[in-house]
């Protein structure tokens, strides 16, 4: 059994909320020394208020409450629970999607991205019987959705990804391909990973990435967005709809250059197929009948590893003891 967090960076929130816990305690500790200090000892008695073990109590279950409800935010789910027997699967299918901010190029309506999503969701139609996995990367990769043949829960982890779903900017092939391989488990299905980008690659060795597909023959079919003799990326401000060239921190117009030769030459390893799009919108339907299926024709039986969604435990958990709170304080009263 595996957990994991479709929203793990929500795990921040958590300090804000400790941090208030504990002046809370700190408060509550001096007042109660302050009541203390000023009356006699035959009045204390006769003031209606919690103890000093029920407070901490409740600021313990309040604290226990709202980390449960960040828990919730932050997505959870079980892989591996239960496998179940399907003879319809054809694929196990990884998408590593750029999520670097050139990626909101309008030079292939509405931009890039959304076009690309479009085209990733026209594929998962397109192959029924498959599970489908995505991950999104710039200068960083993360597993945006676990394999799954949950086409729902497919869409909306591709819907929600965006450049702001990676902190780190740039283009990490390298990291894509790593992040890609591992997302596959084990069974006898073939697998595939799809790699869409429109950047060169900004890391050091990415050709060394693939070493662990090869040696799992896993085959990668690069799809390339925009100009290899590079270009400047058009976006429009969606408060003012002004048009201008994207620039980095220093001011300086970023120029988009695909890196074919590598994208290639990762093809090429790989047993797989490149595909340039330029700066057009890409037809993934041609490409699933041309390069994707001859991939993957051998279909074959496997020991399938179900999601199961968490969050519902969570959010139960914290109602709970949010609740338990709340009876903590009203009993308080009177004591």
């Amino acid at each position: 059994m595996e957990m994991q967090f479709l929203n793990s960076q929500l795990i921040h929130v958590c300090w804000p909320i400790l941090a208030m816990m504990v002046w809370w305690w700190s408060r509550e500790e001096k007042e109660a020394q302050g009541v203390t200090v000023w009356l006699s000892e035959s009045l204390r008695h006769l003031i209606a208020g919690p103890s000093k073990v029920q407070m901490r109590l409740r600021i313990v279950l309040s604290a226990l409450g709202m980390l449960a409800m960040v828990v919730a935010l932050m997505r959870p789910v079980s892989i591996g629970l239960a496998t179940i027997e399907e003879q319809s699967v054809e694929a196990d299918v990884v998408i590593a999607l750029d999520l670097s901010k050139s990626m909101w190029a309008e030079d292939a309506a509405p931009n890039r991205l959304e076009r690309a999503k479009y085209e990733v969701m026209e594929m998962v139609d397109a192959m029924p019987g498959y599970r489908f996995g995505l991950v999104g990367f710039a200068g960083a990769a993360s597993v945006l959705c676990p394999l799954t043949k949950d086409v729902g829960f497919f869409q909306i982890a591709l819907n929600n990804a965006s450049p702001h779903s990676i902190s780190r900017g740039g283009t990490n092939i390298g990291m894509a391909v790593r992040k890609g391989v591992n997302a596959f488990s084990g069974g006898t299905a073939p697998k595939l990973l799809v790699l869409i980008t429109d950047g060169e690659a900004h890391d050091a060795e990415p050709l060394s990435a693939i070493t662990a597909a090869s040696e799992l023959g896993i085959p990668i079919v690069t799809i390339g967005f925009g100009s290899e003799t590079g270009s400047t990326i058009t976006m429009t401000d969606p408060q003012t709809g002004a048009r201008s060239d994207l620039r980095d921190r220093d001011g300086n117009v970023v120029m988009s250059r695909l890196d074919g030769d590598l994208l290639r030459e990762m093809a090429l390893q790989t047993n797989g197929a490149f595909v340039p799009a330029g700066v057009s919108s890409i037809d993934l339907e041609g490409i699933v009948a041309e390069h994707i299926t001859p991939i993957v024709s051998d279909a074959s039986t496997a020991q399938l590893s179900t999601v199961h969604p968490r969050h519902s435990l969570w959010i139960g958990f914290g109602l709970m003891m949010l609740g338990l709170a709340s009876v903590v304080e009203r009993r308080g009263g009177h004591l």
